[in-house]
């Protein structure tokens, strides 16, 4: 194959990657100031990105570096669509935040992070609106429930397609996703944020696997730490079960160094 060609399709498909944003709902959950809104997303990034929030849902673009990652978007209520009093408050991360776009004409906002060129870093945001008479949405009717349903055997169908490939380059990142998604689904948004440790710990873990240098030890703490978590009575059997799977594949890759 010509080689200028062959650099052409890497450049394609280097342009695609940075293309597909990462879709994210919010955890609504209650408390906090009853006239104002409040929605907090932390995420995780290496060179500059973009956040896209409209209502309860979000978007993370890659603009440049490494793929970025959700920690979380938790809510008090979906932002309405010309929010009065919009505000935009960066909570932490050493690089700058920026909001590019306020959310009018019912457009969406859009926050850019800049991360300066020594690794990842984790970046946090807040937004609020008043309130003004707008309230959560109501429970979703009876049919939203078949919806969930179809949501939760697309992500079981996903990952064991995942499993099926060469699954243990991107080992860590897969446990951290089912970990959060068994999260959002089972626990309160209180114990959600104690998960944050266990969290970076596999960010870390799949950082250092990339490069060879991954820690046994750490990866022993992940384990522990995750069999509490597969332990929580709260947990429906599929859920607990993907878990366990999880676990046994880090106890393996654990055994096999």
């Amino acid at each position: 194959m010509n080689k200028q060609y062959s650099l052409s399709i890497a450049g394609l498909a280097a342009l695609s990657a940075l293309a597909q944003p990462l879709e994210r709902r919010a955890d609504i959950a209650g408390g906090g100031d009853r006239g104002q809104g409040k929605c907090t997303i932390e995420v995780v990034v290496d060179g500059s990105a973009e956040v896209e929030i409209r209502s309860d849902r979000a978007l993370l673009r890659n603009l440049a570096g490494q793929t970025p990652q959700w920690r979380r978007f938790v809510c008090n209520a979906p932002m309405p669509p010309n929010p009065q009093g919009f505000r935009f408050v960066g909570v932490d991360g050493r690089g700058r935040q920026t909001l590019v776009r306020a959310p009018q004409g019912g457009g969406p906002a859009v926050v850019r992070i800049d991360d300066p060129p020594s690794g990842s870093e984790g970046y946090t945001f807040d937004i609020t609106w008043l309130m003004g008479g707008y309230s959560a949405s109501p429970p979703p009717p009876p049919e939203r429930y078949e919806d969930r349903d179809r949501d939760n055997d697309r992500f079981y169908r996903e990952r064991d397609d995942f499993y099926h490939g060469n699954w243990r380059a991107r080992l860590f990142a897969r446990v951290r996703q089912d970990l959060d998604y068994v999260s959002t689904k089972t626990f309160r948004c209180d114990d959600r944020y104690r998960l944050g440790a266990l969290y970076r710990e596999l960010d870390d873990l799949q950082r250092d696997y990339a490069s060879g240098q991954w820690d046994r030890r750490s990866l022993g703490d992940v384990i522990r730490a995750m069999e509490r978590v597969a332990d929580d009575n709260r947990l429906s059997p599929r859920d607990r079960d993907l878990l366990r799977d999880d676990l046994d594949r880090l106890r393996d890759l654990r055994d096999r160094r």
